[in-house]
């Protein structure tokens, strides 16, 4: 599996490079890496040509890297550039990052 830490992140992040939380909406909501967007583990299959895969990585994030890595794993299978984040949000907040809550 392909890991990157939460500071990989934060530069993909700030260059614009896609990155989706995998984790379901009621937990996104509670709190987030800002920036990441919501998709579902559970809805991966049925909206996989939303990837943006003309983008080079896309990062995958989930509570702790257990769901995301899984993603990134099989995406990876299928030939996507996917990368899971390490400690995922709970990593993100430990090192002292702000999370974002609601939708956006």
């Amino acid at each position: 599996m392909t890991e990157v830490s939460i500071d990989e992140l934060a530069e993909a992040l700030e260059a614009g490079k896609p990155a989706y939380d995998v984790r379901e909406k009621e937990e996104f909501v509670r709190g987030h890496v800002p920036g990441v967007r919501l998709l579902p583990m559970s809805e991966i299959e049925q909206r996989r040509d939303e990837l943006p895969t003309d983008r080079g990585t896309i990062y995958f994030v989930c509570a702790v890297g257990a769901r995301s890595g899984k993603v990134a794993e099989a995406l990876r299978q299928q030939g996507v550039d996917a990368v899971n984040v390490t400690g995922g949000t709970k990593a993100w907040m430990e090192a002292g990052r702000r999370l974002a809550t609601g939708l956006s």
